[in-house]
């Protein structure tokens, strides 16, 4: 016996060794079990930490953290919106908020008024003291070109024998038609059309004046020549001076007119702020009533009679203004311009009726087929149609003392068109002298067209004097209606908004 018996069974005891079949970190193989005498394989695990004591078991290897996530950075107004929903949330903050948009509302209703009614206050500036003088100014130049013309032909019919008044009333239209011409340029703006106009009259004011001066010198000398000058400077006249003129007269016309357009419509941006200021004022003071008992915070119903005197202010000043700039239109512009086309047609008319005699029937227009009449005639029946159809609307127009000059006008009107009736049949009967006699007058004669054509510039004139004069009083009130409502919306907002600061913070108060 001797021998020691090896071990072929495992020890009693259920404590599993390290290392054996279903230890820890060892995975179990199934259907295989402990032998005797033999050896496991080693299985990968854990490297124990240097230093760690024999048999303690491996760490677990070290992993990184997640990433933490990117969040986005907010903006200042997602920032600010939360700070107004915070505020909001508490009544002081809801007070604050209110005093804001209360200001902020009056401010805006004040800078709209005054800025718009600053816009209206100019263009009514402008109708009174720059276009309306300037379409003014533009019509002297026609009237006064016309004057001219019509002077001169009257003083080649008196040929050696030229009156002084006729030459006098020839250079005063002259030096008329100059002066408005200076006006008119230091009043355009450079490039325009009507700058373009005026140097074109400039350049051919003196070649008329020098055709004038020919026919005048050959005239006196008795040479025919002289009538072919008058004739070249009419001609000149008609169709290039007159015009121009006539251009300029209508660009004056449409400025002043873009002027009224601009003077006269409702400010209804401004209205629409103040309704809605008052409005916003109405709700909050009956907020304040609702949830304090107090019927009148001070500060809010200052601000409010301040958005109400505004308001106030604005719709009846420029009603006022709107009213009277529409009178000025109605009964002064529309008046001057008819008056100034009946002037112009009477000038024109009696410079064809000069031309006629002058002519002796030395140009024929073809008036209907196979009847030809003498040029200047057949101008001067469409002058007075233009005349009589420009009295007809003058006297529509007028009212008051301007009806009897435009009456008058009228009145000598027929008498001419008889008087002129006479003078051409004398002139076709063969008589020229007869005839020359009834248009320009002689001691003998008092029965000439000159006197019909005086009395008809006369009361035009006249009449033209008293439209003025109704233009300027109606417009001047118009533009006093509106003088200091520019400032006084401006410091009136202020004072309004500053109120309703002031009622607001007395809420405020309450709650430190």
């Amino acid at each position: 016996m001797g021998e020691v018996e090896a071990v072929t069974q495992p020890p009693s005891s259920s404590t599993v060794p390290p290392g054996a079949a279903g230890g820890p970190g060892t995975p179990a193989v199934p259907g295989a079990g402990p032998r005797t005498g033999q050896v496991l394989p080693s299985q990968p695990g854990p490297v124990a930490p240097s230093g760690a004591p024999s048999g303690a078991p491996a760490a677990a290897p070290a992993q990184a953290p997640p990433p933490s996530p990117v969040v986005p950075r907010r903006t200042a107004f997602a920032e600010g919106v939360d700070r107004v929903r915070a505020a909001a949330t508490t009544e002081p903050g809801r007070l604050r908020l209110i005093g804001a948009m209360l200001a902020l509302v009056v401010i805006a209703f004040g800078g709209v008024t005054a800025w718009q009614t600053d816009g209206r206050a100019t263009a009514a500036d402008d109708v009174l003291h720059t276009s309306q003088p300037l379409s003014s100014a533009a019509a002297d130049v026609y009237r006064s070109l016309a004057d001219a013309n019509t002077a001169a032909s009257s003083g080649f019919l008196a040929g050696g024998q030229e009156t002084k008044e006729s030459r006098e009333r020839y250079e005063q239209g002259i030096r008329k038609a100059a002066e408005g011409l200076v006006r008119a340029a230091n009043s355009s703006e450079a490039g325009s059309d009507s700058a373009q106009t005026i140097a074109e009259l400039s350049r051919l004011l003196p070649e008329y004046k020098g055709l004038i001066e020919r026919a005048r010198a050959n005239n006196r000398q008795g040479y025919p020549l002289g009538g072919a000058y008058l004739r070249y400077a009419n001609d000149t006249m008609q169709t290039e001076m007159l015009p121009a003129a006539e251009a300029l007269y209508s660009t004056e016309n449409r400025r002043l007119a873009a002027d009224y357009d601009d003077a006269t419509p409702y400010p209804w941006a401004a209205i629409a702020l103040g309704v809605l200021a008052l409005g916003a004022l109405g709700w909050a003071q009956h907020r304040t009533y609702r949830r304090t008992n107090r019927v009148l915070n001070h500060g809010m119903v200052a601000a409010s009679a301040a958005t109400a005197v505004v308001l106030l202010w604005l719709l009846a000043g420029h009603s006022v203004a709107r009213a009277n700039l529409d009178e000025s239109y109605e009964d002064g512009v529309r008046s001057l311009n008819v008056l100034t086309d009946a002037r112009i047609a009477s000038l024109k008319a009696r410079g064809d009726e000069n031309l006629t005699l002058v002519n002796r029937g030395a140009e024929t227009v073809e008036v209907r087929p196979g009847e030809f009449e003498d040029k200047f005639d057949v101008a001067f029946k469409e002058s007075m149609r233009d005349l009589a159809t420009a009295l007809e609307a003058a006297g529509r127009l007028a009212d008051g003392q301007g009806e009897v000059p435009v009456a008058d006008a009228a009145s000598n009107m027929k008498e001419w068109q008889d008087r002129h009736g006479e003078a051409r049949a004398a002139d076709e009967a063969g008589d020229y002298q007869t005839a020359l006699d009834r248009t320009i007058g002689t001691d003998k004669d008092d029965q000439a067209t000159g006197e019909c054509f005086d009395a008809v510039d006369s009361s035009l004139e006249t009449a033209l004097k008293h439209e003025q004069e109704e233009f300027k009083q109606a417009a001047e009130a118009g533009l006093g209606a509106m003088t200091g409502l520019t400032a006084g919306a401006a410091v009136l907002a202020v004072l309004g908004a500053a109120g309703a600061v002031v009622g607001i913070g007395r809420r405020l108060s309450e709650y430190r």
